[in-house]
C-alpha cells in the first residue's frame, strides 16, 4: 500500500492513520483494491493525484455519521491555524453536526470523540498550542476542493488579508457556508445585499476594523442560522437581523465598540448568544423572550442593568455566565430554577442569595461546572492608579476599582488583578494554585466547581458549600469565633484559600467526637493560609493523645501536596505529630511557613509528652517533601520535637532566613559502610551562612560536610550567591 502513495509522505502518513487498527487482511486488500482505484487515469506529479490519495482516507470515514461533516467543518478556519478543542466542539454542537443529546456534557464528550477520531486519522493535526488541533495545508485544500462543488458549497476566504469583502457576484445562491474570518475588511457597501437563498452559515470574526452593517445585507440570507460577528469593531447591530427567524446561533463576544442591539424578542429560533465581552451597557429587549435559548454569556463588563428576572423564564439554559465584577442583582431562586444549567459562572451580591442557590444545588440536579463569587460590599467603582493612595487605602478603595500595576512590582496579583485572565505562560515559576485560582475557567480543564466568598459576614451556622466543591477561597471576611469551615466531607476538595479573614481559631477540629472532620481533607492538594490573625491551629485537637489515633483516619491529609502559611500572627505550631500516623501528609511536597512572628516549632509534640524523658528518636517521615521554606518566623525554636528525625527522600531545596533561634536541621541522611550517602538536596539557602551553619547541631557531624558545597547565601539585598564552599550554582528545583 505505501507503493500505492507514490512515495508523497503527507499519504503515506494520511492513508496509515485510516487504517490504524485493522487487523483482518481481506480489509486490507480491500483498502488496496479502492486505492488503486481512486488513482486510476491521474496524471503523475499532478494535484489530482495528491487528491486523490488523500481523499480515500476522507471516504473511509463513516458516511452515516456526522464525522465527515465534521471534518469538512475545520476547512472554514485559515491555513496552519491553531484550532481550540472546544470551540470547535463547540461550534459542531451549535451547526447540529453532533448530534442532539440529552446534555451540553454529553454533545461535548461526542465531539471530543469525533475529534479523537480525526486525529487518529491523522486527517487533523495536534497543534503546538496547547488544547488545539490543526489541519494540513494540503489536507485542507483538499477538504476546500470538496466543498468547492456540488450542493452545499463553501466559500472560505479566512485569513487572507482581505480588505474589501467579497463581490456580489461570487455570492452564490447555492452557498452553504461562507467564511471570512481573520481579514481586514472594514467596509460593507451599504447596497450590498448578496443573494444567498440557501445559506446557513456566515463567520466574519476577528474583522477588527469592521464597524458596520447595512440594513439590506441579510435581506436575502432567509435561512441563516449561523452568524459569528466576534471581535469585530461592529458598533450598531442592524435591525434586519431580527428577521432571521432560523437563526440559532448569535455571537458577538469580543465587539467592544456595540453598545446598542436592537431587540431580540422575535429570534424565537435562537439557541446561543453570546454577548461576552461586548460593550453593553444593558442586556438586550426581549430576551426572556427567547424560549429555546440554551447558552447565554453575559460577561459584559460595562453592563449596568442585567435583565433582571428574566433569566428565570429561560428555562432551557444549559449555560449561563455573568460578569463577577460588578453588582448583577442576581437572585438564588432565580437561577436555581434553571433545571437544565450545566455550567454557572457569576456572582451573588447577598450571602442569602448563594445559600439559596447552593441549597438547591444540594438538593436538585447541580451544574456540572461552577464559578461562584459572593461578594458582600456592593458600592460604587472606579478606575484607580494605585499610587494615588498610600498602601493602607489602597486595599480598601481600590479592591473594587481598575489597578494600574505596572508601576508597583509589589501590589498583590490577586489585588491587582483578580478579575482578569491569567496567562501562567508568562512565568514559568509561577504555582498553579496561585496563578489560576482567578483565571478564566474553560472545559479544558475537566470539571472546574468553584466558590470564591469575600467580604461577608459569616455568623456561628454552618458556612453552606456545595457537596463536590473543589476549590475554595474565602478572602476578607469577618467570621465567629467558634465557626468550623469544613463541618461536612467534602471529598473532591482540592484546594482552599483562606486570607485575611478575622475569627478564624482553626481550620479543622479533631476531638473524641469527630465524625466527619478526620476525612474531611483527604483530597485536598492545596492549602494556603495567610494574614489570618485569629489563628491559633491549623489542625485544633481536643483530645487526648491515647484517643486521637482513633480519631484521625489514616487518609488524613494523605493527598495533600502543597502547604503555604503566611502573617498568622498567633499561630506557635504549624501541625501535630500524630498527622504523620498512616498515610496523613506522606503525599506532601512543599512546606512554606513565613512572617508568622509566634511560630515556635513546625511539627509540634503534644503537651503531655513534653515531659517524656525517653531517648527514643522520632522518626518523621515525608518522603515527597521537596521545597522547605521558612523565613521571618522571629521565635521557631525547632523544625521537629527534639527527639525528632526527619526522612525527606525526595528534599531537594531548604530556605531559611531570619529564624535566628534555629540551631538543629533535623535532616537524617542515608548511611553506606558508616559514611553519609549523597542526598537528593541541590540548594540550601540561608542568611549569614558561616556563623549559622556553624553553630548548628547535627545528628552526626559529617552530615555538615556532606552537605556543605549547597549552601547558599544572601547578603543584604543582593541576588544569592555563591560563598567559597560551593563552585558551581546548584539548580532551583521549582
Amino acid at each position: 500500500m505505501v507503493a500505492e502513495c507514490a512515495g508523497l509522505p503527507l499519504a503515506i502518513v494520511v492513508i496509515a492513520g485510516s487504517m490504524r487498527g485493522v487487523q483482518d487482511i481481506s480489509e486490507w486488500r480491500d483498502a488496496l483494491r479502492e486505492l488503486r482505484q481512486c488513482v486510476v487515469d491521474t496524471e503523475k506529479d499532478s494535484e489530482d493525484e495528491i487528491f486523490n490519495r488523500l481523499k480515500f482516507s476522507y471516504d473511509r470515514l463513516p458516511k452515516n455519521s456526522s464525522i465527515q461533516e465534521c471534518f469538512l467543518y475545520c476547512s472554514l478556519y485559515p491555513e496552519d491555524w491553531n484550532i481550540r478543542r472546544q470551540d470547535l466542539i463547540e461550534n459542531w454542537i451549535c451547526e447540529g453536526t453532533v448530534q442532539k443529546l440529552g446534555s451540553r456534557r454529553e454533545m461535548h464528550d461526542k465531539g471530543n470523540a469525533i475529534l479523537n477520531r480525526l486525529l487518529n486519522c491523522c486527517l487533523l493535526e495536534e497543534a503546538n498550542k496547547e488544547a488545539c488541533v490543526k489541519m494540513h495545508d494540503v489536507v485542507r485544500d483538499m477538504a476546500l476542493r470538496i466543498k468547492s462543488t456540488g450542493p452545499g458549497r463553501f466559500m472560505v476566504k479566512a485569513g487572507m488579508r482581505l480588505e474589501e469583502i467579497p463581490d456580489e457576484d461570487e455570492w452564490n445562491e447555492d452557498l452553504d457556508k461562507v467564511s471570512l474570518m481573520k481579514n481586514e475588511i472594514s467596509h460593507i457597501p451599504k447596497n450590498m445585499s448578496p443573494k444567498c437563498l440557501m445559506l446557513s452559515t456566515l463567520i466574519l470574526e476577528g474583522n477588527y476594523g469592521l464597524r458596520q452593517i447595512s440594513e439590506w445585507f441579510f435581506a436575502n440570507m432567509p435561512l441563516l442560522k449561523f452568524l459569528d460577528l466576534s471581535n469585530t469593531g461592529i458598533e450598531v447591530l442592524p435591525n434586519s437581523i431580527c428577521n432571521l427567524e432560523y437563526l440559532t446561533t448569535l455571537i458577538l463576544c469580543g465587539c467592544r465598540s456595540l453598545k446598542c442591539m436592537p431587540s431580540l424578542s422575535k429570534l424565537k429560533a435562537l439557541k446561543k448568544l453570546d454577548l461576552a465581552e461586548v460593550g453593553l451597557c444593558e442586556a438586550p429587549e426581549g430576551i426572556e423572550m427567547l424560549e429555546n435559548l440554551e447558552y447565554l454569556d453575559l460577561f459584559c463588563p460595562n453592563l449596568r442593568r442585567p435583565p433582571r428576572e428574566k433569566i428565570s423564564k429561560l428555562f432551557r439554559l444549559q449555560y449561563l455566565r455573568k460578569h463577577r465584577i460588578f453588582p448583577t442583582e442576581i437572585r438564588g431562586e432565580e437561577v436555581a430554577g434553571l433545571k437544565m444549567l450545566e455550567w454557572f459562572e457569576g456572582r451573588f451580591d447577598w450571602l442569602k442569595d448563594y445559600s439559596s442557590f447552593v441549597s438547591n444545588l444540594n438538593h436538585f440536579r447541580r451544574p456540572s461546572h461552577y464559578f461562584i463569587e459572593v461578594r458582600g460590599t456592593a458600592g460604587h467603582f472606579w478606575k484607580l492608579n494605585n499610587n494615588d493612595l498610600p498602601d493602607t487605602d489602597k486595599e480598601e478603595a481600590g479592591l473594587f476599582g481598575k489597578f494600574d500595576n505596572n508601576d508597583d512590582p509589589d501590589t498583590d496579583e490577586e489585588e491587582a488583578g483578580v478579575f482578569r485572565e491569567f496567562d501562567n505562560n508568562d512565568d514559568p515559576d509561577t504555582d498553579e494554585e496561585e496563578a489560576g485560582f482567578f483565571r478564566k475557567f474553560n472545559t479544558d480543564e475537566g470539571e472546574p466547581k468553584w466558590v470564591i466568598i469575600f467580604r461577608c459576614e459569616i455568623g456561628v451556622d454552618e458556612l453552606l458549600l456545595p457537596d463536590d466543591l473543589q476549590d475554595l477561597r474565602i478572602e476578607k471576611c469577618n467570621m465567629a469565633s467558634d465557626i468550623s469551615i469544613f463541618q461536612k466531607n467534602f471529598t473532591q476538595l482540592r484546594t482552599c484559600a483562606l486570607e485575611d479573614c478575622q475569627g478564624i481559631g482553626c481550620v479543622v477540629s479533631l476531638s473524641s467526637s469527630s465524625s466527619t472532620s478526620s476525612t474531611v481533607m483527604n483530597n485536598l492538594e492545596v492549602l494556603t493560609l495567610k494574614g489570618l490573625i485569629g489563628l491559633r491551629d491549623v489542625v485544633k485537637v481536643e483530645t487526648t493523645r491515647a484517643s486521637l489515633a482513633s480519631t484521625i483516619s489514616n487518609l488524613f491529609f494523605s493527598n495533600l501536596k502543597q502547604l503555604r502559611v503566611s502573617y498568622c500572627l498567633k499561630l506557635k505550631k504549624l501541625f501535630p505529630c500524630e498527622l504523620l500516623q498512616g498515610q496523613g501528609l506522606q503525599n506532601l511536597e512543599l512546606i512554606d511557613v513565613n512572617n508568622c512572628c509566634e511560630m515556635e516549632e513546625i511539627i509540634g509534640w503534644e503537651e503531655e509528652e513534653e515531659g517524656n524523658q525517653t531517648t527514643t528518636p522520632i522518626l518523621i517521615t515525608l518522603p515527597k517533601l521537596r521545597k522547605l521554606e521558612l523565613e521571618y518566623l522571629s521565635k521557631l525554636k525547632r523544625i521537629c520535637p527534639e527527639r525528632g528525625v526527619m526522612v525527606c527522600e525526595s528534599l531537594n531545596s531548604i530556605k531559611i532566613s531570619s529564624c535566628p533561634k534555629v540551631k538543629r536541621i533535623p535532616l537524617c541522611l542515608g548511611r553506606e559502610n558508616a559514611q553519609p550517602t549523597l542526598p537528593a538536596v541541590k540548594y540550601i539557602s540561608i542568611e549569614n551562612p558561616k556563623e549559622w551553619w556553624e553553630s548548628l547541631e547535627w545528628e552526626n557531624p559529617d552530615d555538615k560536610t556532606v552537605l556543605l558545597p549547597f549552601l547558599k547565601s544572601k547578603t543584604g539585598g543582593n541576588p544569592w550567591v555563591d560563598i567559597k564552599y560551593g563552585e558551581q550554582e546548584p539548580e532551583w528545583i521549582s
